[in-house]
């Protein structure tokens, strides 16, 4: 009969194999990607150039491409979030779109959450995101929205509440509005 030792050694072992292999996968498909990304934008640049040479006959092409020294924006490949993908931090202008959709859906809830300034739990916003109320869900929604307040995109309490972040005063001024939440009264 094996020892016990012995057979936690052994599992530990393969499972150490798997995560190399898993790893090794994740480089290649990684490898991938960056080329693919590579020949998009390529391509994107090639079309855009394309439809200005064929916009604009003869010297007004090239008049163009003198008036216009920037890139053109259309030509950028578009990234957008995806499960997983690390939390931007916040800075003026950005909207939820910059988030991936988890985190995105839970910003969304908190800030629709309830008024009077009091926030909402993990277990709340587990609830509202429809997710089974076991302890591995709610630490799971707790972490996200910790890394989320950790960002700027919402604040949290001393009580470990979660609220909508503080508008900053540039925002309010932008939206017409004398002070922060509840300043008028």
């Amino acid at each position: 009969m094996a020892s016990v030792m012995g057979l936690l050694e052994e599992r530990e072992a393969a499972a150490r194999v798997r995560v190399e292999e898993l790893q090794a996968e994740a480089d290649r498909v990684l490898s991938e990607l960056a080329v693919a990304e590579a020949v998009l934008e390529r391509r994107s640049i090639a079309r855009v150039e394309l439809a200005e040479a064929l916009a604009a006959p003869g010297d007004a092409a090239d008049a163009a491409v003198q008036e216009a020294p920037e890139p053109v924006p259309a030509a950028k490949a578009v990234k957008v979030p995806v499960a997983g993908s690390i939390v931007p931090h916040f800075g003026e202008g950005m909207t939820v779109q910059a988030l991936a959709p988890d985190s995105r859906r839970i910003v969304e809830l908190v800030e629709s959450g309830p008024e009077g300034g009091e926030g909402m739990s993990a277990k709340e916003i587990a609830a509202g995101l429809g997710l089974e109320l076991v302890p591995a869900k709610i630490e799971g929604v707790r972490s996200k929205a910790r890394r989320l307040a950790e960002r700027g995109w919402l604040a949290v309490s001393p009580s470990g509440r979660f609220t909508p972040r503080q508008p900053t005063v540039t925002a309010l001024a932008a939206a017409g509005k004398p002070g922060g939440r509840g300043a008028g009264s």
